[in-house]
């Protein structure tokens, strides 16, 4: 009988075990779930997300990268271009910002 009582608490043991465990395996989930994801991610940010011109820049460019994978490539010799522009206009016009503050401190 100690035998048999003995199994018996070990099994109720284990069963609780995999019942906490069950518990915190569907709590992990729910937190890797996407839909939980942007949840989150919108309500540290309300309205961020949705109003964001980069965010429809991104979610174009996966609908682009699903649907037709050669426009993508097209798209990002197009896209390395403007970006190199970009950067030379930022670095002009940080040069001219710089040259007209020495000047006006020479006045």
């Amino acid at each position: 009988m100690s035998r048999t009582s003995d199994l018996e608490a070990r099994r109720r043991a284990l069963l609780v075990r995999c019942d906490e465990q069950r518990a915190e395996l569907a709590y992990r989930l729910e937190q890797i779930r996407p839909a939980a994801q942007v949840a989150d991610w919108t309500a540290r940010a309300p309205g961020f997300a949705a109003n964001h011109p980069l965010a429809w820049v991104a979610a174009l460019a996966g609908i682009v990268a699903l649907f037709r994978p050669r426009k993508l490539v097209s798209w990002l010799t197009f896209a390395t271009g403007a970006i190199s522009i970009l950067s030379r206009a930022t670095a002009l016009l940080k040069l001219f910002a710089t040259l007209r503050s020495l000047r006006q401190g020479f006045r």
